[in-house]
């Protein structure tokens, strides 16, 4: 016993010295530990969002109802990622008839918008701003399905916090300033967007106060009068009249005439997994892809932060992106082979073009930018929602409707002017997504919503945290922070291919061993900051039903429950 204070004395001067990623459990590049709770989970990637989805699932809302108004909350104090003038994907695990429902809130392309318009002009490619990559935007009506389908609470009670917080304003994050103020000198040439989101000649900076009347207003006249105030009434009818004054096509009949569309998640099993995710015109098959080709291979024999397992990761997205540039669209236009492009047949016939031992050149890669947000929500009735939203290349095209507090989005950038392609610009058409919720069942029964937002990183990072989850044994929280792989080229989905194999970027984390293991094998490496995701995550015990929640260290995300 008299040993016992030299011990303690040696683990006091020892902590005091240990290093920050030392941890009592857990691996050392997690940043926190995950969140339990029994009643209700919100994750999202703003902490004001977080805690007003948590408030309406205390006030006696349901998960669908938390999801409309987290969504609703991250477009006031995030619009560099999402807003009412962008679209919205779904995925709904109803406890009721226990079963998954995939929601498409996109939204189509002008009808007096042609294709021949853009061979007029000379256009090779649609424009990322201004008026011409502006598609109807598809989020509003899309809660309003989620709501009628599933809500609980009146519309008014779900938007009144949003409203609230605009009237009042809300302090910006770090982040979201750097954003804006990165936005600002591309978008301000635009009408309406200093006025919006500029007020005092610059965009907020941390810690400002910044207040949004013009989105209050719409928010209200949304909630009292439903989707048709935005798509048949006032709000319509401006949105129209100032995309015709900055030479647009969108049109009060596009707004008027829009729709969303309830489709069946697609999904394919990894291990004794069901992964789901939703089928084109999104790139969620993507991941599906990846995973089918991954799972012909001991992943976790090669080890996490190998360089077999990166080669062999990198190799499968690039064939999985293949088939993105070339088939992944709108299937109302086209005849999307989607059973057999997620078969097992079909990835083990892509996998004989897999080599292990050097990098392929030939790809046709996709486009890693733009911004999203992603949110989860599950309550005590074991109702979860997987939801993803956003604009397109951050706060959206810049074009700001005069006195409506936001910005509409720049999907159609996303449309190929290629004749022939799958994605080839038409009026009336949805453009090629990258935004992608997921969902994962086992044996039948829920276990885990996630997503993992960011363009082109999305499939990459789908996949990797399926793995890290399931081959690596991680838990929630090291499952989100363990260092990510990232693939990238300079091609878009348009059928623009390339033919050097694009670049690998790796975050801290991988061992300098794995990447000269990596250059020796052919592939170029290259830093990227910034490029790598932002996750959320609920994971349902199937037994307890206690739910673990995590979120992205690499934003302002927050998890939280009751």
């Amino acid at each position: 016993m008299r040993f016992l204070p030299c011990i303690f004395a040696s683990l006091i001067v020892f902590s005091q010295f240990s290093s920050a990623y030392d941890r009592i459990t857990g691996e050392t590049f997690a940043s926190r530990s995950e969140v339990i709770a029994t009643n209700g989970m919100v994750a999202t990637s703003q902490p004001l969002a977080t805690q007003v989805g948590l408030d309406i699932l205390k006030q006696g809302g349901n998960a669908i109802d938390a999801a409309i108004a987290a969504n609703a909350m991250l477009g006031l104090v995030e619009p560099t990622g999402n807003g009412i003038g962008g679209d919205l994907f779904a995925i709904v695990w109803d406890a009721k008839t226990k079963q998954l429902y995939g929601l498409n809130a996109s939204g189509r392309s002008p009808q007096s918008l042609t294709l021949e318009y853009f061979k007029q002009n000379d256009m090779e490619k649609i424009p990322s701003h201004g008026p011409l990559p502006v598609s109807v935007p598809g989020a509003v009506d899309g809660w309003f399905e989620l709501h009628g389908k599933f809500g609980s609470l009146p519309m008014t009670e779900i938007l009144s916090p949003t409203i609230d917080y605009a009237k009042k304003g809300f302090p910006v994050s770090e982040l979201i300033a750097w954003y804006m103020n990165r936005s600002a000198p591309i978008l301000s040439k635009y009408e309406g967007f200093a006025e919006t989101y500029m007020p005092y000649g610059a965009t907020p900076k941390k810690g400002e106060v910044f207040v949004n009347q013009n989105l209050a207003v719409t928010l209200e006249k949304i909630a009292t009068g439903g989707r048709d105030a935005f798509y048949k009434g006032d709000i319509a009818r401006t949105i129209a009249a100032y995309m015709k004054e900055q030479g647009g096509f969108l049109s009060y009949e596009d707004l008027a005439s829009h729709t969303s569309t309830w489709v069946e998640p697609v999904s394919s099993n990894y291990r004794g997994y069901d992964v789901w995710e939703l089928p084109p015109n999104s790139q969620g098959i993507a991941a599906l892809q990846i995973l089918n080709m991954l799972e012909q291979f001991d992943i976790e024999g090669m080890g996490f932060g190998s360089a077999e397992y990166i080669h062999t990761f990198v190799e499968a997205k690039k064939l999985a992106f293949e088939d993105r540039a070339k088939y992944y669209a709108d299937p109302a236009f086209n005849d999307i082979p989607t059973d057999w492009l997620i078969s097992k047949e079909y990835a083990r016939q892509r996998l004989k073009l897999l080599d292990q031992q050097r990098a392929s050149k030939r790809i046709d890669a996709g486009l890693n930018e733009g911004d999203t947000i992603y949110l989860t929500t599950a309550d005590k009735e074991g109702n979860m929602v997987s939801l993803i939203q956003s604009n397109y290349r951050g706060m959206g095209s810049g074009m700001t409707p005069t006195g409506l507090g936001f910005i509409l989005q720049d999907r159609g950038e996303l449309f190929s002017l290629q004749e022939g392609h799958f994605n080839l610009y038409a009026p009336g058409k949805r453009p090629f997504h990258t935004i992608i919720p997921a969902f994962v069942t086992k044996n039948g029964k829920p276990w885990l919503s996630f997503g993992v937002m960011g363009g082109g990183t999305q499939p990459q990072m789908h996949a990797q945290i399926i793995i890290n989850l399931i081959d690596f044994g991680m838990n929630l929280q090291e499952a989100g922070d363990a260092p990510r792989i990232l693939h990238s080229g300079s091609s878009q989905p348009t059928g623009t291919s390339m033919t050097d194999g694009g670049y690998v970027s790796l975050e801290s984390g991988f061992s300098a061993k794995t990447r000269r293991e990596l250059v020796q094998k052919g592939h170029v490496l290259r830093d990227v900051s910034g490029s790598y995701g932002g996750y959320q995550a609920i994971l349902r015990d199937p037994k307890t039903g206690v739910y673990f929640g995590a979120s992205e260290s690499r934003k302002d995300g927050q998890a939280s429950g009751y």
